[in-house]
């Protein structure tokens, strides 16, 4: 466990990432159960609409939002439709004036059958009762093969790249850097040439120098030249 905190701490610092700490204790986290990840998200949400100074009202309305649905469990995608309804309801300063299309879906029964019969029957009779409602009642998830789905994603995609560009959009998977594909980081367990590599691309040094009983390698950059010696 050490070694793996040293090793994260030692990216974040050469990354320029914030060092992770303790958080002190909330007992409101018991209440909303809203996951600390996305706690994150809709701060910075409601700071985009300047409404920052809003957020424990926020999270006191996901906790009232939750129970209005049946008490979701709050992993993904539920956690995120209760979330996103409880900060729509206090920017908008109406509960449930707007509603997302994904908890149309969610009264409707479409994200669980079991949604029909806990949510409140007041929220749920208020959700449908718009125009929105009507374009989703009749809805039905498509099943395309798998094949059909390496048509239209690419052949070449490995089966955790299909699985992302399906579920998460092509949209989210071109927004994320280098299209979503890991870092590299360097380590121990890979060969040296592998290391002296990665270090070639570094551009917080022009020098690296490594040394160990009888073994030397110190690499200088000249001209834009990487030269081992």
């Amino acid at each position: 466990m050490i070694r793996w905190c040293e090793h994260f701490t030692a990216v974040a610092k050469r990354d320029g990432l914030p060092i992770g700490k303790p958080v002190e204790y909330d007992h409101s986290m018991y209440g909303h159960q809203v996951p600390g990840g996305m706690i994150s998200n809709m701060r910075h949400q409601m700071k985009i609409v300047g409404m920052e100074h809003k957020m424990e009202a926020a999270l006191e309305e996901a906790a009232a939002v939750r129970k209005d649905f049946g008490y979701p469990i709050m992993v993904t995608p539920l956690s995120q439709f209760v979330g996103t309804q409880a900060a729509i309801n206090v920017i908008v300063g109406e509960r449930y004036k707007e509603v997302p299309d994904q908890n149309i879906q969610y009264a409707l029964g479409i994200w669980g059958k079991e949604a029909v019969e806990v949510m409140d029957p007041n929220v749920r009779d208020k959700i449908l009762n718009r125009p929105r409602a009507k374009a989703w009642t009749h809805w039905e998830q498509p099943e395309p093969s798998l094949h059909d789905i390496r048509q239209k994603y690419g052949a070449q995609l490995s089966d955790e790249d299909l699985i992302l560009h399906y579920f998460a959009g092509e949209d989210y998977v071109k927004a994320l850097p280098d299209h979503g594909k890991p870092r590299e980081y360097i380590d121990a367990t890979q060969p040296l040439v592998k290391i002296i590599e990665q270090l070639a691309k570094r551009k917080d040094s022009n020098q690296v120098y490594i040394k160990q009983p009888g073994f030397t390698v110190r690499m200088e950059k000249r001209s834009g030249v990487e030269t081992p010696a």
